[in-house]
């Protein structure tokens, strides 16, 4: 799997636009990429919940989880589900609502340089080797995109948003990530 990225859209992946998400402030590069989380409702997969999320069509009477959650306006630029398809909701070249309060080497407001991707998933439950495979494909592309964006600079939510946030949580393997990045790279 290789993915192409232009004009801040990333084929081949499905694109659905969120309206969740703003300008990036000028002069600020992208340099930092963030792993998330989720599932709709908590540990339930293939649903189609995400995505309704990120596009503000989730519908409250669905769920009694989704009152918890009712009026936030959050996306992601990217969801990877538990089958590794990818799904693009936010150009790259724009600022997704993905990282809350946060703060990377003393840099507040990371969702100003950085790029949020979602994975399927909880912070308990393990993920697919085909999330892996995408994820893998899907950082090469950045890293070959965006100069700020290497394997040092790949974090967890957890990372920038310590105390508030846990995921990707236990059961995301970054050995295994790595592992799969140099395979993809190996076989290029």
């Amino acid at each position: 799997m290789r993915f192409h990225i232009s004009n801040g859209v990333i084929t081949p992946a499905e694109q659905v636009a969120s309206p969740n998400f703003g300008d990036r402030p000028k002069g600020v590069p992208i340099d930092l990429v963030v792993v998330h989380s989720i599932s709709l409702p908590p540990g339930d997969y293939g649903t189609g919940a995400v995505q309704r999320f990120f596009c503000n069509q989730l519908q409250v009477s669905e769920h009694p989880y989704f009152e918890e959650i009712a009026g936030l306006e959050v996306s992601a630029h990217v969801l990877i589900e538990r089958t590794g398809k990818v799904t693009q909701f936010v150009n790259l070249d724009r600022r997704a609502w993905h990282a809350g309060r946060s703060s990377f080497e003393g840099r507040e407001e990371c969702n100003d340089f950085s790029i949020g991707i979602e994975l399927e998933g909880t912070d308990y439950d393990v993920f697919e080797k085909a999330q892996y495979v995408a994820l893998a494909a899907l950082l090469i592309a950045l890293e070959s995109h965006y100069e700020g964006v290497t394997t040092e600079r790949i974090v967890g939510h957890s990372d920038i948003a310590a105390g508030r946030k846990t995921d990707p949580g236990e059961g995301f393997d970054w050995h295994r990530l790595h592992c799969e990045i140099a395979r993809l790279r190996d076989m290029s």
